[in-house]
């Protein structure tokens, strides 16, 4: 008990398209006398304050009837590599084989373009590795007079969190081509668009993802507001640390 109001303590975990999302909400209500009986019951023996979603969802409907609000502080979110990789691809490689066209389009003779991006962390940044094509000359009768190159290019990012959004800065550019004319191309791709086309609003995502709590457990729950306040690499995981409230009605 503190400040004479019961703190009650609970974790909710949800994951969803490679990304965890793990919330810890405390309850600074004071409850009725009966509440202890009904947390003894959904409790799962062997733990302290961890709950199964559906258990979870119905201590929230109780608390819910009584018009208790529910604020969560300090709420991490793990998205994993491969979701910002996905991110990446389907906002800025969706084009006709996954191709981002540079100069030129696919009927063009000469044309560059950056295809199958990847993604890896190192240390506290996030490298961005392209393969390029590009096809350098003259355009003569549908061909193009000149070089052929396929070099591949990398950015390093750097991760940062603002609002609601998860963004990227700090564009370092770690491999681009040896040829001046291509580079002219890469480089405002790789500093600009890349890390544009990366950016996530974490409160979207999350939204998304309790869309369908009140079909699977009776009872609505919003998302009320967001705030990111810092974002770290733990192996193949970004983890962001949020401040957010949560409704369930």
């Amino acid at each position: 008990m503190k400040d004479g109001k019961h703190v009650w303590k609970c974790w909710y975990m949800l994951v969803s398209n490679s990304v965890t999302w793990k919330f810890r909400l405390n309850f600074a209500a004071r409850p009725p006398r009966n509440i202890p009986l009904l947390w003894k019951k959904i409790q799962p023996r062997g733990m302290d304050t961890l709950m199964t979603t559906k258990r979870l969802l119905m201590a929230w409907g109780f608390f819910a009837l009584m018009a208790v609000a529910l604020p969560c502080r300090a709420v991490e979110l793990r998205v994993s590599r491969e979701a910002l990789q996905r991110t990446l691809r389907q906002q800025l490689f969706s084009g006709p084989d996954g191709r981002y066209y540079l100069k030129g389009g696919p009927k063009s003779a000469c044309a560059v373009y950056a295809q199958e991006a990847t993604l890896r962390f190192d240390k506290d940044r996030i490298v961005v590795r392209v393969k390029t094509h590009a096809r350098l000359g003259k355009a003569v009768g549908g061909a193009c007079l000149g070089i052929a190159l396929s070099p591949t290019a990398e950015v390093a990012l750097q991760p940062y969190g603002e609002g609601e959004t998860i963004g990227f800065r700090d564009a370092q550019v770690l491999r681009v081509s040896d040829r001046r004319e291509l580079n002219f191309l890469l480089s405002p791709f790789l500093r600009g668009d890349i890390p544009r086309s990366m950016e996530v609003n974490a409160a979207d995502l999350l939204r998304k993802a309790l869309a369908g709590s009140t079909a699977t457990s009776g009872y609505a729950v919003t998302l009320d507001r967001l705030k990111v306040h810092s974002i770290q690499i733990d192996g193949d995981w970004l983890v962001v640390d949020v401040d957010g409230g949560l409704s369930v009605r």
